[in-house]
């Protein structure tokens, strides 16, 4: 089993979640300037984290169906953001707050290195996702991403797969057809 449906078997099991939060198409979990220090788990639905930098949009992330999201800079650090979480379609999260997220996570050394392990595997992509921008074309970019999430191409609009990307959404459909 994965580490990310372990942690989260184990959440369930101790019935830690605070709430559940339903959000229409193109609802905000999230907007800038807000500090949100709560973990969400996504029951179903998609949502994507970005940023707008000058008016334009920048797709940093997306969570669907048993993904943890959060505002990770706002969570770890308690201070406003400026990411953006919305939804893309109706969605539905379950929310588990910091502070009881932290008290579940260190009341064992099992949770504390599977959280461990989450959280490097986390740096790890973003890094792999950095170096890509970085240094692969679009065409390399689109191959690996498609590998790695082919789930995203079922759940996530093509406009927004094309900003995770850093391409057109003309670019992105080239891509897909040849």
């Amino acid at each position: 089993m994965n580490p990310m449906s372990h942690f989260i078997k184990r959440i369930n099991k101790e019935n830690l979640w605070d709430k559940t939060l339903e959000l229409e198409r193109n609802d905000f979990l999230k907007t800038r300037g807000i500090s949100d220090t709560n973990i969400y788990l996504v029951i179903h639905g998609s949502l994507r984290i970005f940023v707008i930098d000058k008016n334009e949009e920048h797709t940093i992330r997306f969570g669907y169906k048993d993904n943890l999201i959060a505002a990770l800079d706002s969570f770890l650090n308690e201070q406003p953001s400026d990411l953006y979480i919305q939804a893309l379609k109706k969605t539905k999260v379950k929310v588990i707050n910091k502070a009881k997220f932290k008290s579940f996570m260190t009341s064992s050394p099992e949770n504390q290195d599977i959280w461990m392990s989450i959280l490097e595997n986390l740096v790890l992509q973003q890094m792999e996702r950095e170096r890509d921008i970085l240094t692969s074309s679009p065409v390399e970019r689109y191959n690996r991403v498609l590998k790695r999430s082919p789930q995203l191409f079922q759940e996530i609009p093509n406009k927004h797969i094309a900003s995770y990307l850093r391409m057109t959404p003309e670019t992105l459909s080239r891509i897909k057809k040849s």
